[in-house]
């Protein structure tokens, strides 16, 4: 499952800025004739770029999902009546290299107001083992000083066990897990949404902003909260939390990459038995919409418990929360527990 442009950070302002050309040329004419009166027809491509459209669109818009909940996203086919209402919308909102199917039908929908969610924040490679620790992450969302550090230590962590998803050959498209960078995800829809309905930017400026400060609370809730725990390292069915590891000094041990399904091998069994007495690891993580069979098999043959860390690609009735700062807060408490954070 990987996405992902280094675009140091001092370009980003510029890549936000080519997201959004193509959307001026859309007058508020053209949102007016949606279908649901005078809102504007979104379509989110799974459930990240969902919460961002409804929070930051609010009464203004009409969002449709195209991952219904429950379903794994990297496995979504679409129907012929979903690729027909890609076309049909107003502003589309996607995350590139997460769903093959998604991007080939938005690249021949011909919706002039598409934005990639990719290109409002930097994206880099992780391999199943993402370790955070080793470049200072006190601060590191602060300034851009860091970054030019970070791009070549993230080398060290590019090999992995080739989980490589879509063409963009070992992004991680992950950039949600990061409050961070979902933050600045949001300012860029924030900002193409005033764009797209130029009559109810105010009301999209004001959204971007709350939904922005909540996301720093969560961010510094994180941050304060991994602060001292007795072990750094978490084991994970699915290599989902690169970011997330890396913004807080963490290391993830992915049991066997991308594919949250796929059995490990014997020999990656025995090597995350070491790794977990070496590093003193107490549990193996599964999440919500996959099975829970690996992390199970993997504890009893290790003697680790099993948790659950929730990616947060789609809310079900099992979801540990009812939105995504709900589900952050419980994957939250369920680190500090595995880690022992003290």
């Amino acid at each position: 499952m990987n996405v992902r442009r280094l675009i140091p950070t001092t370009a980003v302002a510029g890549a936000v800025a080519l997201g959004l050309t193509a959307l001026s040329a859309c007058s508020t004419s053209d949102a007016a004739d949606g279908g649901n009166g005078d809102k504007l027809k979104v379509t989110a491509s799974f459930y990240p770029m969902q919460f961002l459209t409804e929070r930051i669109g609010g009464e203004h818009v009409a969002v449709t999902s195209l991952t219904k909940p429950g379903v794994e996203p990297h496995d979504l086919e679409l129907t012929p009546r979903q690729i027909g209402s890609i076309s049909e919308s107003d502003y589309v909102l996607y995350l590139k290299g997460i769903q093959p199917a998604v991007d080939d039908a938005i690249k021949q929908s011909g919706v002039k107001n598409t934005v990639d969610a990719a290109t409002l924040t930097t994206l880099e490679n992780h391999g199943s083992e993402v370790s955070g620790h080793d470049h200072g992450h006190e601060g590191e969302h602060e300034g851009e000083e860091e970054h030019g550090h970070e791009e070549e230590s993230h080398e060290e962590h590019s090999e992995g066990d080739g989980h490589n998803h879509g063409e963009e050959g070992g992004a991680d498209p992950h950039i949600w897990l990061d409050p961070v960078k979902y933050a600045e995800v949001a300012k860029g829809v924030g900002k193409s949404l005033e764009k797209a309905d130029p009559d109810h930017a105010a009301d999209y400026k004001k959204n971007t902003d709350a939904l922005v400060a909540e996301l720093g609370e969560l961010n510094t809730a994180y941050e304060t909260g991994l602060k001292s725990t007795s072990t750094k390292t978490f084991i994970t069915t699915h290599s989902a939390f690169g970011y997330l590891a890396e913004r807080y000094g963490l290391t993830q041990q992915g049991i066997a990459g991308i594919d949250p399904e796929a059995e490990p091998s014997p020999a990656r069994i025995q090597e995350i038995h070491t790794i977990a007495e070496k590093e003193k690891a107490t549990t193996v993580f599964f999440e919500t919409l996959a099975s829970d069979r690996t992390a199970k098999t993997l504890a009893k043959d290790t003697g680790l418990k099993t948790g659950v860390l929730d990616p947060l690609e789609g809310i079900t009735d099992k979801s540990q929360g009812a939105d995504y700062i709900e589900v952050m807060e419980s994957n939250l408490a369920a680190l500090q527990k595995a880690l022992g954070a003290k």
